[in-house]
């Protein structure tokens, strides 16, 4: 941070007040809101653009699975079909690397041939051009770049599908960054959506396709992709997201980019600028003085908190996402996928939580279901209950304490509400992800650490008896 004025502040006598965008002091009501047009819809438009899907997805896997008898490495003809899937993704542009990106981040959701092969997708993609760029930002600012910005670099920082990342330096010295959205994506996007849906719900007579539930697929996307178009509902969820980090008086240690609103419109994103490596290069060499154990505890204790008392959680911790900063603390970056979980969810999660890591009562967590309907029509008792819930979780909770994985756990759960006949939230389904991407960092970072039963994780949501917890365990718990 720099010892600077806000921006908006009062310009000195005489001086020209400062060019600020629509947004100036945060945005309007009306500006939160996501329109979501049908996606069902197919007209002429969508027809076009559903017969060049269908050529070069056709094509590039044809030309995968011909190829696959010279192929040395030995792999399957269905891993060179996925192949050529992805290659067909990246000829088709944004809209179908982002549906990559989807699938390489729910491995567990999908084939895993076709969720190695979009690993791919996960690099950043060719940037526009830099006149492209300012055009949507003065157009949604309403002012040339050289009277918003001191400095404005063309040359982006990073380049994804929606959106791209400029650095700039504010008038009063603030260095920031701008995300910008690529022009014309909205509709672009839409388009692809459309036809993609149609294409999907075709491409159902394929048994590799009914596997990985294709129509499903788009509709996550397009839900997320709608809601991410908005830039002035990511900014929000960031700047909430920040506020609440410290909202108990700790997680000192852990940031979010402070939201620059002065400098933010529909298509644009201003923030604070932060300097540091992505996680997936942090390594945990003893010679660096890298605590790279209390780094990973940190994020998830800040992360849990998010989900069970706060509300909207991160919902893409991958490590592009999360920062080592040159400080030393860790940074949560790009807010474009943000869950949110109903509250009877979020208190049979702090239910969860509880048994796994206080008291082991899983009975409480048994009556949450039930209260939240799972089980009705029949005469079972909370006991009964109890049990089921018991001999579901049991092959988890047998295992060494050292192979307990929460997201299993969080997996099963689900399951158990799909036999009773109540789905779950698809946010839980997020959430279990996440915490798939929080043990990998464990694994490498952190071994031997057991998220459930870390207490520190767990202090401002249970905080008397995480106390007693410690002080019974003589436990020193960090700050």
């Amino acid at each position: 941070m720099h010892d600077a004025a806000e921006p908006g502040a009062a310009a000195e006598p005489g001086a020209a007040p400062p060019a600020v965008g629509p947004y100036a002091g945060g945005p309007p009501p009306a500006a939160l809101l996501v329109t979501m047009p049908p996606l069902d819809r197919f007209g002429p438009t969508e027809l076009g653009r559903a017969l060049v899907v269908a050529v070069v997805m056709v094509v590039q896997v044809l030309l995968k699975v011909l190829a696959w008898p010279l192929r040395p490495d030995g792999r399957g003809v269905v891993d060179a079909a996925a192949e050529g899937v992805v290659d067909a993704f990246e000829i088709l542009g944004p809209t179908f690397v982002k549906l990559g990106q989807l699938i390489a981040s729910s491995s567990g959701l999908f084939p895993r041939p076709l969720a190695d092969a979009c690993l791919r997708c996960l690099d950043d993609v060719p940037p526009v051009p830099s006149e492209q760029a300012r055009a949507v930002l003065e157009a949604d600012l309403g002012h040339r770049v050289d009277e918003l910005f001191a400095r404005f670099d063309d040359t982006p920082l990073a380049a994804a599908s929606v959106a791209q990342v400029h650095a700039c330096v504010l008038h009063d010295g603030r260095a920031a960054v701008v995300k910008i959205q690529r022009p014309g994506i909205r509709h672009r996007m839409l388009v692809d959506l459309r036809a993609a849906y149609a294409g999907a719900r075709l491409l159902q007579v394929f048994e590799f396709f009914r596997i990985a539930n294709a129509p499903a697929i788009i509709r996550d996307l397009y839900a997320a992709t709608m809601t991410e178009l908005n830039s002035a509902v990511e900014a929000d969820r960031q700047s909430r997201f920040r506020d609440r980090i410290g909202a108990f008086g700790d997680n000192k240690g852990v940031t979010t980019p402070e939201v620059y609103w002065d400098y933010c419109g529909p298509r644009v994103i201003c923030m604070e600028r932060l300097y540091g490596i992505p996680m997936d290069r942090v390594t945990a060499d003893p010679d660096s003085g890298v605590d790279t154990r209390l780094l990973i505890r940190r994020g998830v204790k800040v992360w849990i908190e998010s989900v069970v008392l706060h509300g909207p959680f991160h919902g893409d911790v991958h490590a592009g996402n999360l920062w080592l900063l040159d400080d030393g603390r860790l940074a949560l970056l790009d807010f474009g996928i943000v869950g949110e979980l109903p509250e009877h969810w979020r208190v049979i999660l702090r239910d969860l939580f509880r048994a796994t890591a206080v008291d082991g009562d899983f009975a409480r967590v048994a009556r949450g279901i039930r209260a939240l309907g799972y089980g009705t029509g029949n005469d079972e008792d909370d006991a009964t209950l109890g049990a089921q819930v018991a001999e579901a979780l049991a092959p988890l909770l047998g295992r060494e304490l050292g192979d307990l994985r929460l997201s299993d756990l969080i997996m099963a759960l689900i399951r158990l509400g799909k036999r009773w006949g109540v789905a779950s939230p698809e946010e839980m389904v997020l959430f279990g992800k996440q915490l798939g991407y929080f043990e990998r960092y464990a694994t490498a970072l952190a071994p031997g650490w057991v998220l459930g039963q870390d207490l520190y994780l767990f202090r401002n949501i249970f905080p008397d008896e995480v106390a007693i917890g410690a002080a019974e365990s003589g436990v020193s718990l960090p700050d």
